[in-house]
């Protein structure tokens, strides 16, 4: 991001989408809602802001986002696979340009070996391709959310920016 903008992030992300003509559906899991929160901060957010779903457990992955039962069972609910389902099921269910994910373990509890506590996918999904991250976090529950709003507003800046 520009280190030099005294403007929060929402904001740029805000006039970047309407420059752009581009609208956002959310799906948010391990952050409870935080990036909407963020993005809805900003006055005119509803002319960019399509809708945002929390989706916490498994059903309402699946009811919500059409995450499949299949990629659920197989892969968890924090990874790579689950993320992309959530990203493109934001984005084909609310007619968005672009859908933005999360999922991850927010903690204190919750982690394995294979997937500690701070583990979060995003992904962000357009017509043509997805993009994903994983980071590992090493905060406590409120540091490790608003760590991954971060970078997941990060993610849809460089995104936005990318052909600028």
């Amino acid at each position: 991001m520009n280190s030099q903008s005294t403007e929060p992030l929402e904001v740029i992300l805000g006039r970047l989408l309407t420059e752009k003509k581009q609208t956002l559906a959310i799906a948010e899991s391990c952050t409870g809602g935080l990036i909407t929160h963020r993005l809805t901060n900003v006055p005119g957010s509803s002319a960019y802001v399509i809708a945002s779903v929390i989706a916490y457990a498994y059903e309402a992955k699946v009811a919500a986002l059409g995450v499949t039962w299949d990629t659920l069972n197989k892969h968890g609910a924090v990874s790579e696979e689950t993320v992309t389902e959530m990203a493109h099921g934001a984005r084909e269910r609310f007619s968005a340009t672009i859908g933005l994910a999360i999922t991850g373990i927010a903690g204190p509890g919750g982690g394995t070996p294979d997937k500690p506590v701070g583990l979060v996918y995003i992904a962000l999904a357009d017509a043509r391709d997805v993009i994903i991250e994983r980071h590992i976090w090493r905060g406590d529950r409120l540091q490790n959310k608003e760590q991954s709003a971060e970078a997941a507003l990060e993610l849809l800046y460089r995104y936005l920016k990318r052909d600028t």
